[in-house]
């Protein structure tokens, strides 16, 4: 089986992980975001956080949105120093995060050991204007690797700037990231090797894997949605229909 879809907390999987075990690790974790005040960040659901009042679907909540801003670089410090002791010597990290997360991301990964690299960015076209104020349609991917560049080991020449929206027809996740991006970025591990995700939703970093040639480790703490992964990932094993079908849920 290209694939291994474990079931629980992120941290606690981790952990049980073999060492150099994995190529590269790519992931979209909770940003814990979404708010200007503690109170706003912590006591609001992803669903209030991340969908306009307007929006046409019931997607399902996930867990983890609820840390503080020191308890969120805390926690992703911990996560990443796991993620960093199964990655293999030169693999990549390649962490999603927003504005307002972007400086506690980049501390959280250095802190984990990972000698940071830089930011690319994930420009979403269709995002709402704000009146009086700058429009926020970029969102950012930190990252590093594990010790030096290794480029004869696989030697991509990847873009710092992904355009794309996020997927609305068939959109299964609040969250979820297109994935003609994750395509891209999956690149990043050689071909054949491992793609690790801790957080990995619906499956969209998984099913790009599997599309690209690489093997996927994903780590879902929802059953909800690690139900959802595993439809998708079954799918783009047999190269047939890569998205969920049916109804938005």
């Amino acid at each position: 089986m290209p694939y291994t879809l474990h079931r629980g907390d992120a941290l606690t999987v981790l952990a049980g992980l073999g060492d150099d075990s994995v190529d590269a690790v790519i992931t979209d974790p909770p940003y814990n975001s979404g708010g200007r005040t503690s109170a706003e960040r912590t006591g609001r659901t992803a669903r209030s956080k991340y969908t306009s009042a307007d929006a046409e679907h019931q997607l399902a909540n996930f867990p983890g949105e609820n840390r503080d801003q020191r308890s969120y670089g805390f926690w992703l410090s911990l996560l990443l120093t796991e993620a960093y002791r199964a990655t293999v010597e030169s693999g990549a990290a390649l962490v999603f995060t927003d504005w307002r997360q972007l400086p506690t991301t980049t501390d959280a990964l250095q802190a984990a050991g990972w000698t940071w690299r830089g930011i690319a960015s994930w420009h979403k076209p269709v995002s709402r204007p704000q009146r009086g104020r700058l429009k926020q349609s970029c969102e950012y991917i930190v990252w590093g690797t594990k010790g030096p560049v290794d480029a004869d080991r696989n030697p991509v020449y990847l873009p710092g700037l992904y355009t794309a929206s996020q997927p609305r027809k068939d959109r299964v996740h609040i969250t979820q990231k297109p994935v003609e991006v994750m395509q891209e970025l999956v690149k990043i591990c050689p071909p054949g090797g491992t793609v690790l995700d801790p957080f990995t939703g619906s499956g969209s970093t998984g099913v790009a894997a599997l599309r690209e040639g690489r093997q996927f480790v994903g780590i879902e703490l929802s059953d909800h949605y690690a139900d959802i992964a595993e439809q998708r990932l079954q799918r783009a094993l047999t190269q047939d229909d890569f998205e969920l079908a049916g109804p938005e849920e």
